[in-house]
């Protein structure tokens, strides 16, 4: 089965919700872990047992991993293994983007399923050009896996590029940068069903857009929750397309461990408020 199959019956059977796994040093301390490899460690088994095969998604954020060097790494591979093929399917987020045969590194080191720490789905970056982004989608192809494509994020500093205009040989500019992304990825997808499996990474918190977010693919919708998003935010966002939406939330539902039970019924409130949207 494709991405967008698979997430879709994900959904389906769990529940929208993408569930972050954020071990960032304040966490690990608030769950009584020690900022070091060993915390790590527990936090990450610890949200294994509470998530695998109880969410639709698990997205583990690669940066609170490296920075413990290999070790962390180790755990990171660890933590993919574990949880994959459980029924959660794990979004990495890794936000890579490059050209040519760095980018189909990249794409091997993440998406090739004989890879270590090969993960569903991925977060890229575009911004070294759409084109760019090729062997992610070659390799993901070949593999059955998914990406997610950076378009409209929350943070302050994203619009100075994402709503750039394009400008044409003309000269002149119809088109957003963002609009040119999700543009693009509405023609990967098309025909796909129930989805595609190349989606877009748009923020809970940006206020309003007027770009077409119909892409027939799945939306990764990080910033619900502890970030200020709100279910009526995303009713109002995605209208149309709420059917493709994948909120993400990490710390509204990591705040309730170390105990697994409440990891586990703070995830199913928010699946709960999400249905009931």
């Amino acid at each position: 089965m494709s991405f967008g199959s698979r997430a879709h019956v994900a959904m389906q059977a769990y529940g929208p919700a993408c569930i972050g796994i954020d071990p960032h040093g304040s966490l690990l301390e608030q769950w009584g872990l020690t900022d070091d490899v060993e915390g790590l460690d527990r936090f990450a088994s610890t949200c294994v047992e509470a998530f695998a095969g109880r969410v639709a998604f698990v997205k583990p954020q690669s940066a609170f991993f490296e920075r413990f060097g290999a070790r962390g790494v180790v755990i990171l591979e660890r933590t993919i293994e574990d949880l994959r093929h459980t029924g959660s399917l794990v979004i990495l987020d890794v936000k890579r983007g490059d050209i040519g045969s760095t980018a189909r590194a990249y794409a091997d080191a993440y998406l090739d399923d004989d890879a270590p720490m090969a993960a569903d789905a991925i977060t890229v970056s575009p911004f070294l050009g759409f084109g760019s982004l090729a062997p992610f989608f070659e390799v993901a192809e070949k593999n059955d896996a998914g990406v997610f494509v950076l378009a409209l994020t929350s943070n302050q500093e994203g619009p100075e590029v994402q709503h750039a205009r394009i400008v044409g040989p003309s000269g002149g500019g119809d088109q957003t940068v963002a609009g040119s992304v999700l543009s693009q990825l509405a023609e990967l997808n098309a025909g796909a069903h129930p989805m595609g499996s190349y989606g877009a990474v748009v923020g809970a918190t940006i206020g309003s857009s007027s770009e077409d977010l119909a892409i027939n693919g799945p939306l990764l919708v990080p910033g619900f929750g502890a970030q200020g998003g709100t279910v009526d935010d995303i009713r109002r966002l995605f209208g149309g397309v709420i059917d493709q939406v994948i909120p993400s939330t990490s710390r509204g539902v990591l705040a309730a461990g170390p105990d697994v039970s409440a990891l586990r019924d703070a995830a199913s409130r928010v699946n709960a408020e999400l249905v009931g949207s």
